[in-house]
């Protein structure tokens, strides 16, 4: 590993991780009284193993930037495939945002779709640059399509 993949993925990941705090001060804004009280799907995944799983995606979401990121970012497919990323990072805050501390479940789940549409083509200009990037980014896009499930089921079982 060269000195600038170390750096640039680390800066990539504390960038993701900070986008997890984000989205974990929504979730304490919601979790006390909207989330706990709402019926949940068979699948549900207890908020410990949750939290972990998060924090697993966004290294994974740093990671797979960081690749990116030190193939130079004066290339046109890079500044595409980061840009798009970076979308991509907005869009998953707008989730916790929009479900958790506004409590708006349909909202989320058009948040999620857009979010899965936007992950495949941050995927296919990861895939441009760096294999390796494109396809660290695969296990995100399955967890975002449990995620609109889960959100989907919430929002049926409880309207």
């Amino acid at each position: 590993m060269t000195t600038n993949l170390l750096i640039r993925s680390t800066f990539a990941v504390g960038i993701c991780l900070v986008f997890g705090l984000l989205g974990a001060v929504a979730i304490q804004t919601g979790m006390a009284d909207w989330y706990t009280g709402l019926q949940k799907p068979w699948f549900y995944v207890k908020d410990d193993i949750l939290s972990s799983i998060w924090l697993f995606m966004y290294v994974l979401l740093g990671v797979a930037a960081g690749i990116v990121w030190s193939k130079g970012f004066y290339h046109k497919w890079v500044k595409t495939a980061l840009y798009h990323f970076g979308f991509q990072l907005l869009l998953n805050g707008f989730w916790f945002l929009l479900f958790f501390a506004l409590e708006k479940p349909v909202l989320a789940m058009l948040d999620l779709a857009l979010l899965f549409v936007v992950t495949l083509f941050t995927i296919k200009w990861f895939k441009i640059v760096s294999n390796t990037a494109a396809y660290t980014l695969i296990p995100y896009a399955v967890w975002i399509l449990l995620a609109f499930a889960f959100n989907f089921e919430i929002w049926r079982l409880n309207s």
